[in-house]
């Protein structure tokens, strides 16, 4: 993406006989006003008051082109942010791509509750499990710079966007690929984390939902976890104790009908002072407990 900026081109580009105004009118008809100047802002650099101020300016041959790839994308219904490269999470901006979970605001509620269970430990040890495009763990190291975080995934490609994030923001992350904690084998018993968060895959694998919207196009590893949406979750909560210092707290994700089950996972492995909390929307959307014993 090029740098934003408000005015038009210095040099004058290969014309296409289409000013911006046109295109962005056009492309409307098939996506919408607000995506299609989105879209226009991204591969332009121009500033929205730019373009809705000057929509004589002339388009670029190749931007012409690459502009309408992404509107026969987006309508096609691709993500915008698989179109873009970015998402906001936390007040920053996020480079992703087809290989992670596109952050969402609900997941913020997450990084809120890990920070509230950390506020009064120095220096706290943090693990994000399956962490994606590192949303959480990068913004909780970056809320506290003094957090020794770890980010786990599976994924190779996934890593190396979280790798990315973390460069481009600044955040002192350590990344390992893993399937879920087996990376870790070889330091339990010398290396505990006083919190354990993740937003794991919790879609049954024949949910309908798959098939549909943003979700068609993200990775299904990251999003379904065996037939009933609980794979993932029973590993996480069966395994988390090993490696969580006495006091320690795992905190995790599920599906808005996953409340009953997800307590009942925690209740099972013995985990203390289960808490389950709503989102924004009214939604239980975070549970969690502490270490047993």
């Amino acid at each position: 993406m090029a740098t934003e900026r408000a005015d038009a081109p210095a040099c004058a580009p290969v014309e296409t006989g289409v000013d911006m105004g046109a295109a962005m009118q056009a492309a409307a008809q098939r996506i919408g006003r607000l995506e299609a100047r989105l879209l226009l802002q991204h591969l332009s650099g121009l500033s929205a008051s730019a373009l809705v101020a000057h929509p004589e300016y002339p388009l670029d041959a190749a931007v012409a082109a690459a502009y309408a790839a992404l509107v026969a994308r987006r309508a096609a219904g691709e993500p915008m942010a698989y179109l873009t490269g970015r998402r906001e999470f936390y007040g920053r901006d996020f480079f992703v791509a087809p290989g992670v979970l596109i952050p969402r605001p609900e997941t913020e509620l997450l990084v809120e509750l890990a920070l509230a269970k950390v506020a009064g430990i120095a220096a706290p040890r943090i693990l994000d499990l399956g962490c994606g495009s590192g949303c959480i763990g990068i913004s909780l190291a970056l809320e506290r710079p003094d957090a020794r975080v770890t980010a786990l995934d599976a994924s190779g490609e996934a890593l190396a966007i979280a790798r990315r994030n973390a460069q481009a923001l600044g955040a002192r992350v350590e990344l390992l690929e893993s399937d879920w904690f087996a990376a870790l084998a070889s330091r339990c018993g010398s290396e505990r984390y006083h919190l354990i968060v993740s937003n794991p895959p919790y879609i049954a694998e024949a949910d309908p939902h798959l098939r549909q919207g943003d979700l068609r196009f993200e990775p299904l590893c990251a999003l379904a976890s065996g037939a009933d949406g609980l794979d993932a979750l029973r590993r996480i909560a069966a395994e988390a104790p090993a490696h969580l210092h006495p006091a320690g707290w795992l905190l995790f994700e599920h599906g808005f009908d996953q409340v009953g089950a997800a307590r009942e996972l925690l209740l099972a492995a013995g985990y203390g002072r289960i808490e389950q909390q709503r989102d924004l929307a009214g939604i239980v959307r975070v549970s969690g407990g502490c270490r047993p014993g």
